[in-house]
């Protein structure tokens, strides 16, 4: 005991003794000067050296290391997904929707950013839930593909009426700055999926390219604001953007020296009573070169399904080598829910499809979009944040071009669901969809009608 007593009493004086020897230390040429053993430059040297050393101490603890410039975020959604009727029945969006299915992984991500200056910045994103065709017909899962990754250069200072940071550069892979729902992060969408009409412009939203977005300081506000307040937003993209892209969509080598030039146009605006409305318009051109290939009815030899004849073995017949025009033009309106809102959009253009009998794909007419209520109840508990109900209907008829063979596609659906936030990190999304699409994933490509159960439970980090 005595031994514990001893060793605590000497741990107490050395630090006393060390506080007095900083403070000796501190104030040694106070002391020298005073009793005039020191000239007062001699004093002044030593002072602007003992401050310079401070100033340096001070400087080095300021400096930001990599963890403090560099952050990691991501989410993941694991569904469950039931099929009460007809489980022929198939989706774009997702590959949970087929036969013998159930619980899956739509989505892992992460996100590593950060500044690597004051005026330029960078953002690499994952995902680690993507599908390939598997050996035996299936798909195989949870595969890493490449998501983002891109940097922004901001303009460092103002320029003719453009304030710092207004303006910035975007190069990489990036999403197409075409529609509302396509920019809207999947963390952030209330329906499962984005609709036919708008993300049949550019599977996977994201593309190869050079952008320039035009974003006033107090409007980059409001786009922060209307993610960190839970409303639903988009993210900056700009009141203002143009990029030109390889137009092949997304991980897909470009197969044709024409890039697409995309030009995007949206303004929120907060109204005198605190109500958030955002409106815009888009519009995209270029040539997209369709890929081709033998029909496969699933056992890829001539035979007839559902009383059509397939051309077995021979691909359609296409135009200037399979390069064909692809336009398209866009609106979009957004009532932030406060509590109540609405978001709809639309668009129409041109576009390669496969022709009613099957032996050529031609140029043809595309229109779709969808409009969506939904009503944000704010429930404010410490287990239970807020319950968004909502309901969308969405409808698209013309090519999908990124589809072998670009096959005519029919849509007609209508979704019901709720999501259920408890706080930021977890999310709980229920909903039923009435569905009646082209599967444009087996020929003959027939139209199949059934009804959709799909739970999804979604975590954040």
């Amino acid at each position: 005991m005595k031994g514990w007593w001893l060793a605590i009493s000497m741990c107490v004086v050395g630090l006393g003794l060390i506080f007095q020897a900083n403070v000796a230390h501190a104030s040694v040429e106070d002391l020298l000067y005073e009793k005039g053993q020191i000239t007062k430059e001699e004093w002044l040297k030593l002072k602007a050296e003992h401050e310079k050393e401070e100033a340096i101490v001070q400087q080095r603890s300021a400096i930001k290391r990599w963890f403090d410039k560099i952050s990691i975020r991501g989410y993941v959604q694991a569904r469950y997904t039931y099929l009460p009727g007809d489980k022929s029945i198939r989706s774009e969006y997702d590959n949970t929707i087929r036969d013998n299915t159930g619980f899956a992984f739509r989505r892992v991500r992460l996100v590593f950013s950060g500044d690597v200056t004051d005026w330029l910045s960078f953002y690499i994103q994952p995902e680690f839930a993507g599908t390939v065709p598997g050996t035996t017909g299936d798909q195989s899962n949870n595969f890493v593909q490449l998501r983002d990754a891109y940097t922004d250069i901001f303009m460092p200072v103002p320029f003719l009426f453009f304030e710092e940071k207004d303006l910035r550069i975007r190069a990489g892979l990036s999403k197409i700055p075409f529609g509302f729902e396509n920019l809207q992060s999947s963390q952030q969408r209330l329906a499962f999926d984005r609709s036919d009409g708008i993300n049949s412009a550019a599977n996977g939203e994201r593309d190869l390219g050079i952008f320039i977005y035009y974003t006033p300081n107090e409007t980059r506000k409001l786009f922060r604001r209307l993610i960190d307040s839970g409303l639903k937003g988009s993210g900056d993209y700009g009141l203002l953007g143009v990029g030109v892209y390889t137009g092949q969509t997304i991980n897909v080598t470009e197969r044709n020296d024409n890039k697409h030039i995309v030009l995007h146009a949206t303004y929120p605006m907060e109204l005198p009573y605190g109500q958030i409305i955002q409106f815009g318009v888009d519009a995209y051109r270029g040539t997209f070169n369709v890929g081709t290939g033998p029909f496969n009815n699933g056992v890829n030899s001539i035979g007839s399904l559902s009383g059509k004849n397939l051309p077995g073995g021979l691909p359609p017949k296409v135009e200037n080598n399979g390069n064909y025009l692809d336009e398209r033009v866009g609106v979009h309106f957004v009532l932030y829910p406060q509590p109540i809102g609405f978001q709809a959009e639309w668009n129409w253009g041109h576009g390669p499809q496969l022709n009613g009998s099957r032996t050529a794909i031609e140029e043809g007419n595309i229109q779709g979009g969808y409009v969506q209520g939904m009503y944000k109840w704010d429930v404010n508990q410490p287990w239970l944040t807020s319950v968004i109900p909502y309901v969308r209907y969405q409808e698209y008829s013309g090519g999908k071009k990124h589809r072998t063979n670009a096959p005519f596609n029919v849509v007609r659906e209508w979704e019901v669901g709720a999501e259920w936030q408890f706080g930021k990190a977890l999310e709980l999304t229920v909903a039923y969809a009435r569905s009646r699409r082209t599967d444009t994933q087996t020929a003959p490509y027939d139209i199949r009608e059934g009804d959709i159960v799909r739970t999804q439970l979604q975590w954040n980090f």
